[in-house]
């Protein structure tokens, strides 16, 4: 009897049009507003160092994950690991393993492992947030400089409920 494994693909590379288009939808359509239900700006984006997430993904694979899951989250109030942070929205990653059940369709479960804890989700956090935290530095997450970075994706221009023009 011979075995097939089975490789599951999502995702692909796409170009600069395309990622402007996503970045400016969402500005316009939800962080204007998530903004100003939280009486600060929200995040714009998450950033992990390449070294943390080669880590991550290499103690997934140890632990038979196939694919991570990416969630959105929000950082609860009070925060106290880096209280910047505090109602800010995040991306959270989950180490899965994913299979087709009886009528073909995909399903990913979560993988836990063991720690000295006991067993824990394989999951991962607490990277660099734009804004408060905009640019890494040398003085850990909490800490960084507050410099925007050109990412050549272009410019938006939003007006907001009391019609002032917001460029980002």
């Amino acid at each position: 009897m011979s075995v097939t494994k089975t490789s599951f693909k999502a995702g692909q590379l796409v170009d600069s049009k395309h990622v402007d288009t996503l970045l400016s939808t969402y500005k316009k359509e939800r962080w204007i507003n998530n903004s100003k239900q939280l009486g600060k700006e929200d995040s714009l984006s998450v950033w992990y160092g390449m070294n943390e997430l080669s880590e991550f993904m290499q103690i997934a694979r140890e632990n038979g994950a196939d694919g991570i899951r990416m969630y959105f989250g929000v950082y609860p109030e009070g925060f106290e690991k880096v209280p910047d942070y505090a109602g800010r929205q995040t991306v959270v990653m989950v180490a899965t393993k994913a299979k087709r059940n009886e009528d073909g369709r995909l399903v990913t479960k979560h993988i836990y492992y063991q720690t000295e804890k006991g067993t824990e989700l394989l999951a991962f956090n607490i990277s660099y947030i734009c804004p408060p935290v905009c640019a890494p530095d040398d003085g850990g997450v909490g800490d960084g400089i507050f410099i925007i970075q050109d990412h050549g994706l272009g410019l938006t221009m939003v007006k907001n409920d009391e019609g002032d023009t917001i460029v980002m």
